[in-house]
């Protein structure tokens, strides 16, 4: 038992120890191949260096570390007679470690989502890396080797920074470490014209002579025009896209003999002014990306408190209907032991006074009715708003008070759902309560059903018949207080201007359904009983 369980742990660590090797062979590969095509002023495989260690977790690292001292051994092996063995061990075995130090410090901000993390990890990277190479250098070799230790630290770094600011950021777009990226808008409009631009630019500038180096220089820092108008449209990801598409290109372009530690002096200057572009690309791209994020949380948060807002709604309604139908049942028992009591008194030959009780248990009743339909408008559910509004009792409300005028109703409310219907209901009532309490004079009320763009809604219309009467300050914000809340919740707008109170409650079609089986539901049960009845 012992055996099979030692051998099952020493072929899953037989398996890992693989992968490693597969890991730091690719790695050294990588390195190998890019070396050959860098350059001093764009140096790749620090940029390599570092995508690997963003890519692949902490516990993979030790493999990249003999990835790289595997790449070392292979290229500074030859170099041993001429340089020293001292130089050979030194400067072969204290990047990788660094740089991924300098990573590890990083990781709380790589966590934390704010894309600027980049720059610092790229200048401390570069920073450090060339200021060792430097000191390594002059402790190393005899001073006169090093003309001037500065331009040497600059072009150095400078090699660096632009190639992390190359690899890296299309490593992390590519593999999805970045965050999700919206490709399918890449191929709009501005977008793949910005690119098309940029590789127009790019081919011009390839077939510039060398001999005229300052229009060259020109037209690659014309190119960093699209890469602006890319980082706007996409934020970081479109720096990351941009910046390293514009770096190859320049590459490309640049006059070198192909031999590692080539230079070109005209390039390098553009590239000093093409640096703190992309600096200040990825700058703005990460404070882009990260008030798109506020602003998405934001809308995101905004959706579901609104959902929650209608859920509550809804189940008020809901609870309203049941008190109601609780409601009409106790007053049919009252209508049936007045109606025994009537037969009663008329069995007893007391005709005078069951005519007296039946008046007054008519009157009582229609009354009842009445105040239960205010309590939940259930013919809203049969017969759609406007009709609810005319034969329920808020009208009969309405009447007695002798102030409200005919209501003006257009359009078909049944293209609604039930909710945005009682919540049309709702606030009809309570813009009519308002004014009738708070204002002088005769109020009118208007409604229009119908639908544009992709929307169905209610444009509700209450004020004042006097056109030259203007709503109260205290009116205007008990308004805002009282109606904002279903109007928001519809995705309207509440206006109070004049003498009147407009509210627009508006839903999408396709949602109707959903939003709406909690109120029909117990109709449509009904309906089924109906039938089958």
């Amino acid at each position: 038992m012992r055996v099979d369980e030692w051998g099952k742990g020493l072929r899953v660590d037989l398996r890992i120890r693989l992968d490693g090797l597969l890991l730091a062979a690719a790695y050294a590969i990588t390195c190998y191949a890019v070396r050959h095509v860098s350059i001093d002023q764009l140096f790749l495989p620090a940029g390599v260096r570092v995508a690997a260690l963003l890519l692949f977790p902490p516990r993979l690292w030790a493999y990249l570390i003999l990835g790289e001292y595997a790449y070392y051994a292979i290229l500074r092996f030859p170099l041993i007679d001429d340089y020293g063995l001292t130089w050979f061990a030194l400067a072969s075995t204290y990047q990788m470690p660094v740089v991924a130090l300098i990573v590890h410090l990083h990781r709380r901000l790589i966590v934390a989502g704010n894309e600027a993390w980049l720059l610092s990890l790229a200048a401390l990277s570069s920073v450090v890396l060339g200021m060792a190479n430097i000191l390594l250098t002059e402790l190393l070799w005899p001073p006169h080797l090093v003309e001037n230790t500065a331009a040497a630290l600059l072009k150095m770094s400078l090699g660096h920074y632009v190639a992390i600011l190359t690899v890296a950021p299309l490593a992390l777009v590519l593999s999805g470490r970045a965050g999700p990226a919206a490709w399918s808008s890449w191929r709009r409009l501005p977008s793949g014209g910005a690119l098309a631009f940029l590789l127009i630019l790019g081919y011009l500038s390839t077939r510039i002579p060398d001999a005229d180096s300052g229009f060259k220089g020109g037209v690659q820092l014309l190119m960093a025009a699209p890469v602006i108008v890319l980082t706007c449209i996409h934020g970081w990801h479109g720096a990351a896209i941009g910046v390293p598409l514009l770096n190859l290109i320049v590459h490309l372009a640049t006059p070198v003999t192909g031999l590692p530690g080539s230079f070109d002096a005209a390039t390098f200057k553009t590239q000093q002014s093409l640096s703190v572009v992309f600096t200040a690309l990825f700058a703005l791209g990460a404070i882009a990306g990260n008030y798109r994020h506020r602003l998405d949380v934001s809308q995101q948060n905004q959706i579901e408190a609104l959902s929650l807002a209608k859920a509550s709604h809804l189940a008020s309604e809901q609870e309203l209907r049941a008190r109601a139908l609780r409601m009409r049942q106790i007053g049919e028992n009252i209508d049936l032991s007045s109606s025994q009591m009537v037969d009663w008194l008329n069995g007893q030959g007391h005709r005078q006074f069951a005519g007296a009780v039946l008046r007054a248990s008519t009157v009582s009743s229609r009354q009842f009715r009445e105040q239960t339909s205010m309590v939940y408008p259930t013919s809203l559910e049969h017969v759609g708003l406007y009709l609810a509004i005319q034969i329920g009792g808020i009208s009969q409300e309405w009447d007695a008070t002798e102030r409200v005028a005919r209501p003006h109703l257009s359009g078909d409310p049944c293209e609604l759902s039930t909710g945005l219907q009682l919540a049309a209901y709702r606030t009809i009532a309570d813009a009519v309560s308002l004014l009738l309490e708070r204002e002088k004079g005769q109020v009118q009320v208007r409604a229009r059903c119908g639908g544009a763009q992709g929307l169905h809604g209610i444009v509700i219309t209450v004020g004042v018949l006097d056109a030259g009467h203007m709503l109260a300050a205290k009116t205007v914000q008990m308004a805002t207080e009282r109606l904002a809340s279903r109007t928001l919740t519809y995705g309207g707008k509440l206006q109070c201007c004049g003498n009147r109170v407009r509210v627009l409650m508006t839903e999408v079609p396709k949602g109707v359904a959903a939003e709406s089986r909690a109120i029909d539901s117990p109709r449509r049960t009904s309906q089924r009983r109906a039938s089958r009845s």
